[in-house]
């Protein structure tokens, strides 16, 4: 459980300082896209983080194991396959596209950790109670 918190919190981390470079570059996002963002990429994994000291362990490590798969689809297919302002490839030159496609890149693989280690902690949970 600590390693899973441990990359929820970095995740955060870059998450927000992906989002400054999203402004910072004027790549706007979307009403439905600022939801997902603000739920599924940000809250979620909290929330989950959060209730892996409860009684509902299983259930808080599928929230954060299923929330960063989510965010893992949601970021590569929006920073690195659709042609659209938010894809890597596509910024025009700026002081912040770098740092843009940097943070991209470990959103990417905070969230690729974020989902083994969640599932790991589902199945965790299940071996510890024989099921």
């Amino acid at each position: 459980m600590p390693a899973l918190v441990t990359i929820v919190v970095i995740h955060l981390a870059v998450a927000l300082f992906h989002g400054t470079a999203h402004k910072a570059v004027g790549v706007d996002l979307t009403a439905a896209q600022a939801a997902f963002v603000g739920i599924v990429i940000v809250l979620l994994p909290l929330v989950g983080s959060g209730l892996l000291w409860t009684k509902w362990r299983k259930q808080a490590a599928w929230i954060v194991a299923l929330s960063m798969f989510a965010s893992l689809v949601f970021g590569i297919v929006n920073h690195f396959v659709l042609a659209s302002p938010d894809n890597v490839m596509s910024l025009p030159e700026h002081p912040w596209r770098h740092p843009f496609a940097l943070s991209a890149d470990l959103l990417a693989v905070t969230e690729a950790i974020g989902t083994v280690l969640g599932v790991a902690a589902v199945w965790q949970g299940r071996a510890g109670r024989g099921n």
